[in-house]
């Protein structure tokens, strides 16, 4: 494969494109494919650290991704063998999966949040099927069907090779230093679980930089809480990590997805009035006489195209349906509904 000419960032391009885009100085853009996913892309970021590479994030285990890794880094006249670790913002197979084979090649160390340690414990749980800690959830939603196909799909199991543990956790408000001497770069490890449960976000303030891995995304807003060990209330810790980005320093977004052009603290006041709005649909559709996550889901509109929950396939409509009770169970947290359980499903109600 013939290498790519590295360019600067245009953010009225493609971001998707294959390429080696500088970003910021010796920091470069490595966009790496993801088939068959609406995403299309995951933003990998090449910082220059001592005698090679610090990457944030790693790509899927995929050939067609590690051909273009391999192609960026000899565009940057390196090879595998010069990234010296992956810090990787959190346990998603986009993101991790690709650092775990180059690790037992290369010996590359890959670092995570600790607060993903019970995601990736759960994986290795003996007889645990794809979809197991995703079919309660539907259920006590009133989705009994999308909980019966669920466990019904044919998911192939997670290949655990390719969720082996990192060679070190990383600790909320952690420091990682890149590079040495008066070029040392300084991240931030910035603890902000909603999307997981351990998610990170990586900030240099003295460059102005944040890694916002999926936790702040320019176009979209993330799914919540979809992970082999669920917690309580993800959204509620969602909300929340964006509140602590907002009373931070303000920085310029180097998303996992999207484009470069915006600002942590515009993107962050966005998606906490796009929670605004969906909250308020969704106590108008209890207040229409929904009762249940799915009946609520169902009353809803989905994706930037407006569709309506039956449009969705298997996945998407999981994902719509567990964000829904997701947000019924942050206005029980506030005290605007009630919730009561009949025969394992959750019913809302005012309060």
């Amino acid at each position: 494969m013939i290498p790519p000419s590295v360019t600067d960032d245009d953010p009225a391009g493609d971001w998707t494109a294959p390429g080696v885009f500088r970003s910021a100085p010796d920091v470069y853009r490595i966009p790496l494919p993801l088939p068959q996913d609406g995403l299309r892309a995951v933003n990998v970021y090449a910082v220059a650290d001592t005698d090679g590479w610090t990457l944030i994030d790693s790509g899927w285990a995929l050939d067609e991704a590690r051909d273009l890794l391999e192609a960026a880094l000899k565009a940057l006249g390196s090879g595998f063998g010069d990234v010296r670790r992956f810090l990787v913002t959190h346990a998603h197979r986009d993101h991790y999966t690709l650092a775990s084979v180059l690790r037992r090649e290369y010996g590359t160390r890959v670092l995570l949040g600790r607060g993903e340690e019970p995601n990736l414990a759960m994986m290795h749980a003996q007889d645990r099927r794809p979809g197991d800690g995703d079919a309660p959830r539907l259920v006590r939603a009133g989705a009994h069907e999308l909980a019966r196909q669920v466990r019904e799909s044919p998911w192939p199991a997670p290949d655990l090779s390719q969720w082996e543990y990192p060679d070190e956790w990383i600790d909320d408000r952690a420091v990682v230093e890149v590079g040495q001497g008066e070029g040392t770069r300084r991240l931030e490890a910035i603890e902000t679980p909603g999307h997981t449960r351990g998610h990170l976000v990586f900030a240099d303030d003295a460059a102005d930089l944040m890694f916002a891995g999926d936790h702040v995304l320019p176009r979209i807003t993330p799914s919540i809480g979809l992970q082999p060990d669920p917690v309580a209330n993800p959204l509620g810790d969602f909300l929340t990590s964006l509140q602590l980005l907002r009373s931070r320093p303000d920085a310029r977004l180097l998303p996992a997805h999207g484009p470069l052009g915006r600002r942590v603290h515009e993107r962050v006041d966005e998606l906490l009035e796009h929670h605004v709005v969906r909250l308020d649909a969704s106590l108008a559709a209890v207040d229409a006489g929904c009762g249940t996550g799915f009946e609520v889901a169902g009353r809803l509109r989905w994706t930037r195209r407006e569709h309506q929950l039956s449009d969705l396939d298997l996945f998407n409509s999981m994902l719509a349906v567990m964000e829904t009770s997701a947000h019924l169970d942050v206005l029980v947290e506030r005290g605007v509904l009630a919730v009561s359980e009949d025969d394992g499903v959750a019913v809302y109600r005012r309060a």
